[in-house]
């Protein structure tokens, strides 16, 4: 019998990121799946009334899926005050003033996308803000969303001040001579500010954020994503989303693990899964924060940061939750069929997070949960081979593994040159065996899965590509990092029907406007999307 296809790409290139690593030059999609590949069987399939697209120049590839993203959050922030893509202190006033002469009656002015490397110590002043925005609150996460800026009315509204008290894995950034309160929190001083204090966005609001993210992530060629931070606010509104048929995107929500509670939490985790099975959103991953970043002194450390180096806390780092509540946690989630999304910056809190799947392992037998740990900055190289071994994911953020301001004049002088040499390690763990899936993270950094790839690939900054590349042994091929953040993070969201360009399989993929695997075509990282393809729906044209 002849299959009718409702759309078929053609005249290009296919890399299909199966498990052959194959190539076709057509594919023929009917009822959003892939009936067809090759020219051959592709133009048999082909009528009148078929969609067609013929690509002379360009290259297809599987939808891309985020492991790592915080959508609702990113959105949010393009909606008020992005300070994502600018370029330092002046311009991040500039914008602020903007957005609060724009809007008069708004009572916080929130949003967030500042970088550390521009404030001395990485540290924020309330009186930067004071000057442009003197009457109002002001809120604003820090890029990596470990920090928040806030200003003088804020830290009235919320009690603090100089004699308050640092509150557990958290710190209130203070002047060193005199004590005052700067205006920089950092980790659960922020997290907290913001759950308490933070008026709390609508279900629209939040609607609004999704639907404004999801635009900006089809324009990049991501069919599916893992919201590493849902909470129940921002899962109510996919859930809503879903309902309304306004969520084609698959994405999986991961809950938030409560530092300061304990195996209780697991009922609710429970609960808010039952109600989260929707076709294109479930909540069945919980994500805990481990340790916390290198840049602040509290990503945990098995050797401690450097003495004399410009540092404020010459300790070992911060462990959010310790070893011996992570393996009870972890162990009883695995039981309970969660997925667990582990953020471990540190090579300690790496190591902490592989003996808690280890433990989870002996007691609970192997599954199928498909636990895996992002950012993996720091590795001890004993544990390299355990991400194997204990079927462990690497989640792995590439953008960051680039020699840039961040690296070079915080982070370096903080861990030492032996340390230094190790970060983000990924050739390593890919010449293991391990299984790689990669995430953005953004609005920490870019949402551009080429840009991220080009990193990957050169371990060089696409801001300065004549660079030194930074530990460029660590590098990856570019059909590993393909695969990565393809067939490697469909595989960490239970997945099965994307990933790859197979037939049988749905139709989600994204058409760029070159072969990237042609040198002469340029850098990576500048070509562009020009289509997106979810479930055999054009959802993205250029």
């Amino acid at each position: 019998m002849t299959i009718t296809a409702d759309l078929v790409i053609r005249n290009g290139s296919v890399y299909t990121a199966d498990a052959a690593g194959s190539w076709s030059d057509a594919i023929a999609v009917r009822d959003g799946q892939i009936v067809a590949l090759g020219s051959r069987h592709v133009a048999a399939a082909t009528t009148i009334d078929t969609m067609v697209i013929d690509i002379p120049c360009g290259l297809v590839v599987p939808g891309f899926q985020d492991a790592h993203v915080h959508a609702p959050f990113a959105g949010l922030n393009r909606l008020h005050v992005d300070l994502e893509a600018l370029g330092g202190i002046e311009d991040y006033l500039s914008c602020i003033t903007a957005f609060e002469r724009a809007h008069p009656h708004i009572e916080w002015i929130i949003g967030g996308g500042w970088s550390l490397e521009h404030f001395p110590r990485g540290v924020a002043s309330k009186r930067l803000l004071d000057k442009v925005c003197p009457d109002r609150p002001v809120f604003l996460f820090s890029r990596d969303v470990h920090a928040a800026w806030v200003n003088s009315e804020a830290l009235r509204r919320a009690g603090i001040d100089d004699d308050t008290p640092d509150p557990p894995n958290g710190r209130i950034e203070r002047d060193p001579d005199t004590g005052e309160a700067i205006g920089t929190l950092q980790e659960a001083a922020a997290f907290d500010f913001n759950k308490i204090h933070v008026p709390i966005p609508s279900r629209q609001t939040w609607e609004h954020a999704i639907l404004e993210a999801q635009n900006h992530l089809w324009s990049l060629g991501i069919t599916g994503w893992q919201d590493a931070w849902v909470t129940p606010a921002t899962a109510d509104a996919y859930r809503s989303l879903a309902d309304q048929g306004r969520l084609p995107t698959r994405v999986v929500g991961a809950q938030w693990w409560e530092w300061d509670q304990g195996l209780e939490q697991i009922d609710r985790f429970i609960e808010e899964r039952n109600q989260s099975t929707r076709p294109t959103f479930r909540a069945g991953t919980v994500k805990i924060m481990v340790d916390g970043i290198l840049e602040n002194y509290t990503g945990a450390l098995l050797e401690p940061y450097c003495r004399g180096c410009g540092g404020i806390q010459p300790d070992s780092g911060m462990m959010h939750v310790d070893e011996r509540m992570l393996k009870a946690a972890v162990t009883a989630l695995d039981a309970s069929g969660f997925q667990v999304h582990m953020h471990a910056i540190g090579d300690r809190a790496v190591r902490a997070s592989l003996d808690a799947v280890e433990v989870a392992q002996v007691r609970n037998g192997a599954g199928d949960n498909r636990h895996h740990i992002a950012h993996v900055q720091l590795v001890h190289p004993d544990d390299i081979h355990r991400f194997r071994a204990l079927g462990v994911v690497a989640n792995c953020q590439t953008f960051w593994a680039k020699a840039d301001a961040t690296i070079t004049d915080m982070t370096a002088p903080q861990i030492g040159k032996s340390r230094i040499r190790a970060m983000y390690p990924f050739g390593d763990l890919a010449r293991a065996g391990a299984t790689l899936a990669m995430g953005s993270d953004w609005a920490v950094t870019t949402a551009n899965p080429l840009e991220q790839i080009e990193v990957a690939v050169t371990r060089t900054d696409p801001a300065d590509r004549g660079a030194r590349p930074f530990c460029p042994d660590q590098a990856l091929t570019l059909p590993a990092a393909l695969r990565a953040f393809t067939a490697g993070s469909a595989y960490v969201n239970h997945d099965r029907g994307g990933g790859s360009i197979e037939v049988g399989k749905r139709a989600d993929f994204a058409i760029i406007d070159r072969n990237v695997f042609d040198p002469t075509t340029g850098p990576v990282g500048e070509a562009e999307v020009i289509y997106t393809v979810l479930a055999g729906a054009v959802v993205y044209e250029q």
